[in-house]
């Protein structure tokens, strides 16, 4: 019955245009399934039941498999059985009643004010270079900028006189931000004493050394640079200031639809996952501080 596998793959392959990666992954999870099902059902692949595929998602359990790594598994036997089911191979689809796992979302890594404002003390601001990236992170730490959208940023997108930074988000959204003072104060330090240094000519606000667009890998490096000066051990991503900014602010009180319009985010639901921090964080200095806890 490898030979329906072939015909499958070759038929998802001509339809989407899968990359031979994805298909080979298609084919490891199908293959796998097709030796289980019959040294341990001895039926064809053709032939599998719902119940034969609830016992392999069961069996997948028992070995330790993610939940993540199952539903990608149960997604691959979903899309098999429907092909064959409009090929008038089969007549039922075995996956129809049977429930993708629930993949929890997982929470984004953030830091504590403290550790932000350690990480933001460690730029010196007597080097232009230094300056710009103690700017680039006030700012970042200010707006919850994506850090594609700060390395970005072009002249004619600040309004220092109103304190915002105009943005262009995803899917060409544009939205206003307000910097805050000490985000507006170290920019208008780099402006007038550090970004000539870098460059003469061109809209770029953050120029890299060598006087062009900066891309995100360079500032990301940037970042881990100070983040090891401040001795911070936590393991952040590239949008470890982005989730802090959010995070921090609902746990002064921000309405979440107010922090929604400011992070750029379509949907609400994208938004609440910082609720979620939030309330983790009430746990930890719950059981950190009350008697009982």
């Amino acid at each position: 019955m490898t030979q329906a596998i072939d015909q499958y793959l070759d038929a998802i392959w001509l339809e989407k245009g899968l990359s031979d990666n994805t298909l080979a992954s298609y084919r490891r999870d199908l293959v796998q399934f097709e030796r289980w099902l019959e040294a341990n059902k001895g039926v064809e692949v053709l032939r599998a039941t719902g119940a034969d595929l609830l016992e392999w998602l069961g069996e997948l359990a028992r070995r330790g498999q993610s939940v993540r790594s199952s539903a990608r598994m149960l997604s691959c036997l979903r899309g098999f059985y429907r092909y064959f089911v409009r090929e008038n191979r089969i007549s039922v689809d075995p996956t129809v009643n049977i429930d993708s796992p629930r993949i929890g979302r997982p929470l984004p890594k953030s830091l504590s004010e403290e550790d932000v404002d350690a990480l933001l003390a460690q730029p010196d601001t007597s080097l232009a270079l230094e300056l710009r990236d103690k700017a680039m992170l006030e700012l970042l730490y200010a707006t919850g900028l994506r850090v594609s959208e700060l390395v970005g940023l072009s002249l004619h997108q600040l309004n220092v006189h109103q304190g915002v930074v105009k943005v262009m988000g995803k899917g060409s959204k544009e939205r206003l931000v307000p910097m805050g003072e000490e985000a507006l104060y170290w920019l208008q330090q780099y402006l007038s004493q550090g970004r000539a240094e870098l460059t003469r000519t061109g809209d770029v606000l953050f120029p890299s050394r060598r006087g062009t667009l900066m891309t995100r890998q360079t500032f990301w490096h940037r970042v881990k640079v100070y983040a090891q000066r401040a001795n911070i051990r936590v393991n952040l991503s590239p949008h470890t200031l982005r989730h802090a900014f959010a995070t921090h602010l609902i746990n002064h009180g921000a309405d979440l639809r107010v922090v929604q319009l400011l992070l750029g985010h379509s949907d609400l639901s994208t938004t609440q996952i910082y609720t979620h921090v939030a309330r983790e964080r009430m746990k930890q200095l719950h059981q950190q501080h009350h008697p009982r806890g």
